[in-house]
C-alpha cells in the first residue's frame, strides 16, 4: 500500500536544517541536517506512525489534499510525501506472519508429547541462523 501525505519543512533558526511535520499525522514530527534528510526522516517517522496504527487495528487517516495546506512562516516548505507501508512493514514491523511448514509425522508425535511451542523453535532457530540477538 502506498500513501500520499503532505508535509510542512520548517528551516531551524539555531541550527541548519529543517523540522518537518505532517499534520494529517497527530504529533508526526521529526528532522533533518538538510532538505534531502529531512525528506527522509519524515518518511520514516509517517511509515512508523501509520505502521504503529494499522498493527493496533486503526484505520489509516485519510490525506488531505495538498491544496489545504498555505505556508505560514517564512522559508516554509510543503510538499508531499510518499510511504510504501508495504516494503516498510516488512523490515519494522511487529506483528507476526504465519508460515506453514512440513515436519516428519513421527517428529511432530515427539514434539507435540514434550508440549513443544513450534513457533518458539521456529523463532530461536531462525535468530541463531540469521545471527540475531
Amino acid at each position: 500500500m502506498k500513501l500520499v501525505y503532505a508535509a510542512r519543512f520548517y528551516p531551524c533558526e539555531e541550527q541548519e536544517g529543517y523540522t518537518v511535520s505532517v499534520p494529517d499525522l497527530p504529533g508526526c514530527v521529526s528532522q533533518g541536517s538538510n532538505l534531502a534528510e529531512a525528506i527522509e526522516m519524515a518518511i520514516d517517522a509517517a511509515s512508523g506512525w501509520v505502521l504503529d496504527e494499522l498493527e493496533q487495528g486503526n484505520p489509516v487517516p485519510k490525506a488531505s489534499p495538498l491544496s489545504a495546506f498555505v505556508a505560514e512562516e517564512p522559508g516554509e516548505i510543503i510538499s508531499v510525501i510518499m510511504l510504501d507501508m508495504d516494503s516498510y512493514a516488512e523490515k519494522h514491523g511487529d506483528k507476526a506472519v504465519r508460515k506453514n511448514v512440513t515436519i516428519p509425522a513421527w517428529m511432530n508425535t515427539v514434539a507435540e508429547k514434550n508440549h513443544v511451542n513450534f513457533s518458539s523453535v521456529l523463532q530461536e532457530a531462525l535468530s541463531k541462523q540469521l545471527n540475531i540477538n
